[in-house]
């Protein structure tokens, strides 16, 4: 294991098991430690250029290895890039090659979830959930283009309020597709005065998930907290409940998109009815920015009961 991934690793679990039992776990000195998560640029943040490029290539020929992916980066593309380093970042962003046969080990992030156990899941262990103090999200399938074509739609949502903070739709299900949804969900933070550092984001243990990408992006960029199902949909039904409504929804407008710039638009003109517009009866009939006004106003509750007081019902 590199340094980076001890780093990331460390990052993920030393709330849980504390600082000095995790550092002493993997080996990394504390001075180490330190280094790289206060001062040091990462290794992703370094070539973080080359990621729509390599996994393009990936898409594009599946087939190839590392020494062909270089080749391919440099004669193409123009990076002049070390194959070591391609193969690095492979690592790093889970860009699994297709014509590997043996079964990939599964990642650290993975190994200290299964490590954790039931703790994996924050919300579960909480009475009440305060505004703003809980997201949820998951990747759903977008069928459009008459039936013909799909793509995955990923969007992250309030517990409190239902607003659906951002959205991002892409062709496949992967880090880069739930990096630019979180990228674009800051955004809306910063607009309505919404902190998140401290937030818990709650979703499956999905490769795009577990991916050194994400963790590294939410948990030591951005301080949140990272919760993870463990019955899979089971354990996220907020999420559930938003994906069947709004498929239900728009399901007949999907499939009228043509192409993927198309059916994103549509996704976008949906999501702002749905925030500014739709009523919903867990808010007074009220759609989810008008209840924020509510409650900053003092007129509505800033808070929910936890998943085990609503759904043990």
């Amino acid at each position: 294991m590199t340094t980076e991934q001890k780093v990331s690793l460390v990052q993920t679990v030393w709330q849980t098991f504390g600082l000095n039992r995790a550092l002493a776990a993997v080996e990394l000195p504390r001075s180490t430690w330190h280094y790289h998560h206060t001062r040091k640029v990462s290794y992703e943040d370094k070539y973080a250029h080359l990621w729509p490029v390599l996994e393009e290539i990936a898409r594009r020929h599946p087939k190839y290895g590392i020494l062909r992916t270089t080749a391919e980066l440099r004669e193409r593309y123009g990076h002049l890039v070390n194959h070591k380093v391609v193969q690095r970042l492979h690592q790093l962003w889970d860009l699994r090659l297709p014509r590997s046969t043996h079964k990939p080990k599964p990642s650290k992030v993975r190994e200290a979830i299964v490590e954790a156990g039931e703790r994996a899941n924050l919300i579960a262990q909480l009475e009440e959930i305060g505004l703003f103090q809980v997201a949820y999200t998951d990747f759903t399938e977008l069928v459009y283009a008459d039936g013909k074509h799909k793509a995955y739609l990923m969007p992250i949502i309030d517990h409190v309020s239902k607003l659906v903070y951002c959205w991002a739709v892409g062709e496949g299900p992967d880090a880069r597709v739930a990096l630019q949804a979180w990228k674009r969900s800051k955004v809306r933070f910063r607009r309505l005065v919404i902190p998140y550092k401290g937030m818990i984001v709650h979703h499956d243990q999905g490769s795009a998930f577990i991916s050194y990408a994400w963790t590294g992006q939410l948990l030591l960029k951005d301080g949140v907290r990272l919760s993870y199902s463990l019955r899979g949909f089971k354990d996220n039904p907020e999420m559930e409940s938003f994906i069947g409504h709004f498929k239900e929804e728009g399901r007949s407008l999907f499939l009228d998109a043509q192409n993927l710039t198309e059916l994103a638009a549509v996704v976008d003109s949906q999501m702002v009815y749905y925030n500014t517009k739709r009523r919903h009866s867990s808010l007074g009939y009220v759609p989810p920015l008008t209840y924020i006004e509510q409650v900053r106003a003092g007129v509505a509750p800033a808070s929910a009961p936890g998943p085990k007081a609503r759904y043990s019902e």
